[in-house]
């Protein structure tokens, strides 16, 4: 949500039919009812005369998934991340599907668990939805499945011992990590011409 005069708000909803959406909502800093919150799941309408436009808003707000976390600093923490990464990253009218529902799945496991690991798994769905999907289930360079302790910052394939003795200084260390995914993040953010958004670096932090 980023204010927009003295009563609207401009807010970002990740649908499942059609991915990122950007509009309007009128009233939204000053509603008492149905006030539009991070971590809400709903159903929502968007209207404009134009497809180009940024159209407004009509929202109806389910559950608010994030109910359970406002005492956890470190699931809220995890929950700004990856709806930051989600707006900064994902191309606006794009369907995902699958991060939809991974996206859906991390907020819920919040509330329990390991909490870094329910994050590392979406912000690894996140990337493989960007392109960069990890695999390691083998060596990239000889097809061994023992000793895969390394991984390529290229390819994103795992890397066994013998075969990253000649780059070890250019690889990443497994197992994967929020370092190790980080610098994925931080190379599609190079790419975009954006910076990192900071609530994902302050998970680093924490």
């Amino acid at each position: 949500m980023r204010p927009i005069g003295e009563r609207d708000s401009v807010g970002m909803i990740f649908t499942r039919d059609h991915g990122m959406l950007h509009g309007v909502m009128r009233g939204a800093q000053v509603a008492r009812r149905n006030r539009p919150l991070v971590g809400q799941i709903g159903a929502v309408t968007w209207n404009a005369r134009l497809d180009s436009q940024l159209g407004a808003f009509h929202w109806e707000s389910n559950e608010n998934l994030s109910v359970p976390l406002i005492n956890d600093m470190c699931a809220l923490g995890c929950m700004n991340a990856a709806f930051a990464l989600a707006d900064a990253l994902l191309p606006e009218r794009e369907p995902y599907t699958t991060l939809y529902d991974s996206t859906i799945k991390l907020v819920r496991e919040l509330c329990h668990g390991d909490v870094m690991a329910h994050y590392l798994n979406w912000e690894t769905d996140l990337l493989r939805e960007l392109g960069y999907a990890l695999d390691l289930s083998h060596c990239s360079g000889c097809g061994c499945t023992d000793n895969l302790n390394f991984l390529s910052p290229k390819t994103g394939r795992a890397v066994c011992d013998d075969c990253a003795a000649p780059y070890i200084n250019k690889l990443y260390r497994l197992p994967i990590d929020l370092d190790t995914t980080l610098r994925f993040v931080s190379g599609v953010c190079a790419q975009q011409g954006i910076e990192i958004p900071s609530a994902r670096l302050y998970l680093n932090r924490m």
